[in-house]
């Protein structure tokens, strides 16, 4: 599958753009098959629904032959990995590439086993549109290598994970997305960084997931311009995280108004709110 970025230096019209694949995530309402963490799926699926898509949390291999194919995007998260649920996570991956279909891979944890590792490069052979993980699962992925950083916590900045990112998207294929406090998307040779969001919404476990599960929404309505889709999803959820914030007393009131928020996003929001730059 080809992907590209487009209007390179446009960065006026991020807003615009944003705004289109929101709009065609509500209008279309993709089918996102996600396999993923027992933590995450209340959020990820809630996420997809405040959105206008529609979430399928399936992992039964059996099943993939004949539901996966229905499916518009995939999302594969390895949070709680499992022997049982990788053969699963492979042959959906497998499927929806040899279909056509875009599918997002989260590392999570990347770094923690090298059970965890093998499987998550394993997965990468498997050709994903996007990759979406914080700083130091970019930089253990890129790398190959197990290092000093353990567990899920991202122990580095985005920043310092550019050049990493960069890598692993030339490397793989894929758009890379490091999550931070400014989100840095990159596909090997442009960047641009998000600069929406929150710091409350790292008090709330599974955002990053939900936010992973929203790429895959957005690349699922437009693949060729998947660049795009993953930074407009990051803003867009970031965004949904400030709304809410104004509303919030704490993360669990913040976990409620992020949702209702990006149900209720409007054009004037969103044209006006989303801040993404071209770091190039």
């Amino acid at each position: 599958m080809e992907r590209r970025a487009e209007g390179e230096g446009d960065g006026g019209d991020w807003g615009k753009k944003s705004w289109r694949f929101l709009s065609e995530v509500r209008e279309r309402s993709p089918l996102i098959q996600c396999i993923t963490n027992f933590v995450s799926m209340d959020l990820m699926a809630n996420t997809l629904l405040a959105a206008g898509a529609s979430p399928a949390m399936l992992h039964c291999l059996e099943e993939i032959p004949d539901f996966t194919p229905h499916a518009h995007g995939l999302c594969v998260n390895v949070g709680t990995l499992s022997p049982d649920w990788l053969p699963s996570m492979k042959t959906a991956a497998a499927l929806v590439t040899q279909l056509g279909k875009p599918w997002v891979l989260d590392p999570v944890a990347v770094s923690a086993s090298d059970y965890r590792l093998k499987a998550c490069l394993e997965l990468v052979e498997l050709k994903p549109t996007v990759i979406r993980g914080n700083a130091s699962e970019i930089l253990a992925l890129s790398s190959t290598s197990m290092g000093p950083d353990k567990g899920v916590d991202s122990s580095h900045g985005s920043l310092d994970a550019v050049e990493a990112a960069k890598f692993l998207a030339q490397l793989s294929g894929a758009i890379v997305a490091v999550s931070g406090a400014v989100d840095i998307i990159t596909d090997g040779q442009h960047v641009v960084g998000v600069q929406n969001g929150v710091a409350m919404l790292q008090r709330i476990t599974a955002t990053g997931c939900a936010v992973t599960a929203l790429i895959a929404a957005f690349v699922a309505v437009d693949p060729i311009h998947a660049f795009e889709a993953t930074a407009s999803a990051l803003s867009v959820f970031g965004l949904s995280g400030e709304v809410g914030m104004d509303m919030a007393r704490g993360p669990a009131s913040l976990r409620i108004h992020l949702i209702d928020s990006l149900h209720g996003l409007d054009q004037a929001t969103v044209l006006s709110g989303v801040n993404i730059t071209n770091m190039s």
